[in-house]
């Protein structure tokens, strides 16, 4: 699952065609017994992100929406040039996306996708 972070209707230079820069969760945390302890309770709430741009075609739209105002500064078309700038901005949409996901709103996004 992904959520839209920037949408490019008219397409780039690099990317000639109608494309999103996206946000989504590679790894989506496991469950969390009740007998489990505080330590392996953060541990397995932990969330893996990944930043992609993606053709517009390999979308499939819904209607959920994710508030991405606190990390949408973060990633730009000039993000995917260097990989400091990649991994700061992972950096920064993993802390929002765990955040989300102790808050309990969402539950939605961090389920995986079964079809």
């Amino acid at each position: 699952k992904v959520v839209i972070v920037k949408p490019h209707d008219e397409g780039s230079k690099a990317h000639q065609f109608p494309h999103a820069i996206v946000a989504g969760v590679e790894r989506y945390p496991s469950k969390v017994g009740k007998s489990a302890g505080a330590k392996k309770a953060a541990k397995r709430s932990k969330v893996k992100p990944f930043i992609k741009v993606v053709n517009y075609n390999h979308l499939l739209p819904t209607r959920y929406t994710l508030d991405v105002e606190s990390f949408k500064s973060e990633l730009s078309t000039e993000t995917f040039s260097e990989p400091t700038l990649r991994e700061n901005a992972k950096k920064a949409i993993k802390k929002d996306f765990e955040q989300k996901y102790q808050s309990g709103k969402s539950k939605w996004f961090f389920t995986k996708l079964n079809f």
